[in-house]
């Protein structure tokens, strides 16, 4: 099989360079936003860079290049899954990060065309497309996080409202996102798969609190998310009162999904040339390592390919997408302590102890190894890289936050029982809760 570009695919691919070239800021510009989780960032500055995030998803919206396998009814071009591929694959090369619309465009969006009202794709699709919202997802909890059905936060009806009550946990960019898709226990007599209702909610609704949690690698991109009498308007459900496990489903497939396509943060080509601009290219072990890199991410591109294909032809996602969430979460893992074994003691330098180069790529350094007053660490006649940084370029925050790709969306042991069940055919794990309702397991 052949997957290099067919003459049609060849003169897309260049009419994205096209546009790209022209419009997409570069990587480490005053424009650049894809450091949307760096460490130690101000909230102004967080908010400054989604402002930016928010801007290019409008401007591809107005020029026809956002959301490409979108239906045309729905704004999009109906592209192909290589069309898809091809405009993703072109914008990773600039300063570009979409991970704060991951949740509108990966979860959100495919969960409303397959359940939603007509009424409420009209309402969300088209303002979800132009970047005007922002999406967060409400559903893991301190005590339901792999065990999702057990779920506590409390959906009662009122009238024409629902009030909800409790807390969620590990939500991306909840502090800057407009709305939210929640997961609600809204009868709790019946067993716990069977009375949940899938909702979006606004985030400035008075009583819904995102608190931003630092983590280990100095950013805070997650929040918990408390609840305290949110009322939520009824048109607001999402395919029907307590079958929101079966609305879910559709979201947490697209997400896996979404998670394993994460596998181009990792710039496989970037770590060669760190390799090589470390003279580290012919020690065996090391070329065998970058050797792994490459097939582990080609096998990612084919599977992604694979994800496209069954989305392009109006198939849900399925088992597949489990398969893909695992091996990125290893890619990232695996890869990351490569460049960590490249870089050596450099390794242990946080990006905040990294500094920018005032001057052009390919500036080396003075004798004392200093590029501003500030310093850096490496010593002299050390060549700067693409985005001037000194200790790895992104690097060291990549490994400390690899749990971060391996939980979020599922963790591998949830991701292995889908694979098991779905796939193999082996037989389900027991549940000693099955039939029972809700209230009496935690009674």
């Amino acid at each position: 099989m052949d997957f290099g570009d067919t003459p049609a695919e060849a003169a897309f691919r260049a009419e994205v360079r096209a546009w790209l070239e022209a419009n997409a800021p570069a990587k480490g510009s005053p424009e650049a936003f894809d450091g949307m989780s760096s460490p130690g960032q101000s909230a102004l500055q967080e908010e400054e860079l989604a402002g930016r995030a928010r801007r290019w998803q409008a401007k591809l919206a107005a020029e026809g290049w956002a959301c490409l396998d979108w239906p045309p009814e729905y704004g999009g071009r109906g592209a192909s899954t290589v069309q898809t591929i091809i405009f993703e694959e072109e914008q990773s090369r600039y300063g570009v990060s979409m991970s704060m619309f991951m949740a509108a465009l990966s979860m959100a969006a495919p969960t409303l065309m397959a359940w939603g009202t007509g009424e409420q794709k009209q309402r969300f699709l088209a303002p979800i497309r132009r970047g005007e919202m922002v999406f967060a997802q409400l559903f893991s909890e301190p005590d339901a996080g792999s065990d999702l059905a057990g779920l506590q936060t409390r959906a009662v009806r009122d009238g024409d409202e629902f009030v909800v009550n409790g807390q969620k946990v590990w939500n991306s960019y909840a502090h800057l996102a407009d709305w939210g898709i929640l997961l609600a226990r809204t009868d709790p007599d019946v067993p716990k798969h069977q009375g949940l209702t899938y909702f979006f909610v606004r985030m400035d609704t008075e009583g819904l609190e995102p608190r931003p949690l630092r983590q280990m690698t100095g950013g805070a991109e997650f929040n918990e998310t408390f609840f305290e009498d949110v009322r939520i308007p009824a048109e607001n459900v999402i395919g029907g009162v307590n079958n929101g496990w079966a609305v879910a489903q559709t979201t947490l497939n697209s997400e896996r999904a979404a998670v394993g396509a994460q596998s181009s943060v990792v710039d496989v080509v970037a770590l060669t040339s760190l390799a090589r601009s470390r003279g580290r290219t012919t020690d065996p072990v090391v070329r065998q390592a970058l050797a792994g890199a490459w097939i582990r991410s080609e096998v990612l591109r084919y599977l992604g390919m694979r994800v496209y294909t069954a989305l392009s032809r109006g198939t849900e996602i399925g088992p597949e997408a489990s398969i893909m969430k695992i091996l990125t979460g290893d890619h990232i893992r695996d890869t990351s302590q490569v460049a960590m074994e490249v870089l050596g003691p450099w390794g242990m330098l946080s990006e905040a102890g990294s500094y920018r180069r005032d001057q052009g790529e390919g500036e080396r350094l003075g004798p004392s190894g200093m590029i501003n007053e500030a310093g850096s660490y490496q010593g002299e006649g050390e060549v700067l890289g693409p985005s001037g940084m000194v200790n790895g370029d992104g690097w060291v925050s990549m490994m400390v936050s690899h749990f971060a790709h391996k939980i979020g969306g599922g963790t591998p042991e949830i991701q292995r029982n889908v694979i098991g069940e779905r796939i193999l055919g082996l037989p389900r794990e027991p549940r000693a809760d099955k039939g029972i309702p809700f209230r009496e397991l935690k009674g």
